[in-house]
C-alpha cells in the first residue's frame, strides 16, 4: 500500500471515531464517591440506578443515547452546553436522548432524588 493511501485512511478513520475524555455515568461520581450502581447489564443494555441526596451531584460526564426515569424527584442545578439552570424534577418524569450528551448536576433541593438510566450498548 502506498504511504499516501495510509495517511488518507488514518485521517478518515480518526474522523469517524470521537474520543470521549469524560467518564460515563457509572464511572462519574461526586467528591470521590459513586452515585450510580448497575441494576442489570446484558450484552445489549445497561440499567443504572443513580441516587442524589441533597447537596450531592454528578461530576461532569457523558451519556450515550439513553432513556431515563425519575423514581424520586428534587430540585437540580444542571450545567451543560446550554449553560447553568435550576429546575424542579418531579417523580415520574421520563426523558430520552438520541445522541451523546454531557452535563454536570447538583441536587440543590431538600430531598433525595433517584433515577433509572437505561442505555443500549
Amino acid at each position: 500500500m502506498k504511504p499516501y493511501y495510509i495517511i488518507i485512511f488514518l485521517v478518515l478513520f480518526s474522523a469517524c471515531k470521537t474520543v470521549q475524555t469524560l467518564p460515563d455515568p457509572l464511572e462519574a461520581g461526586w467528591e470521590g464517591k459513586k452515585v450510580c450502581e448497575v441494576l442489570n447489564e446484558t450484552k445489549k443494555q445497561r440499567i443504572l440506578k443513580c441516587t442524589f441526596p441533597p447537596n450531592v451531584g454528578h461530576q461532569k460526564h457523558y451519556h450515550k443515547p439513553h432513556f431515563g426515569y425519575t423514581l424520586a424527584g428534587s430540585t437540580f442545578q444542571i450545567t451543560d452546553a446550554n449553560g447553568t439552570r435550576t429546575i424542579p424534577v418531579t417523580t415520574g418524569v421520563t426523558w430520552s436522548k438520541d445522541k451523546i450528551s454531557e452535563h454536570e448536576v447538583l441536587n440543590v433541593g431538600d430531598s433525595t432524588s433517584v433515577y433509572l438510566i437505561i442505555e443500549p450498548k
